[in-house]
């Protein structure tokens, strides 16, 4: 008997779960950007191969992310619906970071293993980077402030 409602239960679970995050990020066209979004998109990603494009739901404001490939490595812009650059990251290498960052990065790390750095722009200057690492076969990502401190999870 509790086998008999249990699959309509968990299917029913399944799609609520699916519905709600898609809710929050759906891949887009980029011919169905706003206007003044396609604009910036245009812009931003001038010299670049476009990977994707998603609309996001954040806090209730509408955001849309444009992913690109810029000289080899990866950048997203996310642009609100009035066409401003709210944030953007960019796949960095650890040899271009401010010292500081730099050794923390290394300290945080430990014996693990860097899999990939971004710095984060907003209003046209970096706040902060983020690693991702793995260690000891854990994921882990850590930010860290512009002069190398590291900044809380909550943070994240």
């Amino acid at each position: 008997m509790i086998r008999k409602f249990l699959f309509p239960f968990v299917l029913c679970l399944s799609l609520f779960i699916t519905a709600s995050s898609q809710e929050q990020e759906q891949r887009i066209r980029m011919r169905d950007l706003p206007p003044a979004v396609h604009k910036t998109a245009v812009e931003q990603s001038r010299g670049a191969r476009i990977s994707g494009v998603s609309k996001e739901i954040e806090d209730g404001k509408t955001f849309y992310e444009i992913s690109m490939i810029v000289r080899g490595h990866g950048k997203d812009v996310l642009i609100d619906s009035e066409g401003n650059v709210a944030e953007v990251e960019e796949v960095v290498t650890l040899d271009s970071l401010p010292s500081a960052v730099k050794a923390e990065i290394k300290k945080q790390t430990g014996r693990g293993r860097i899999l990939k750095i971004e710095s984060i722009t907003k209003n046209n200057a970096i706040v902060a980077y983020e690693a991702l690492i793995r260690s000891q076969r854990k994921l882990k990502e850590i930010k860290i402030d512009p002069d190398g401190k590291l900044m809380p999870e909550d943070d994240h």
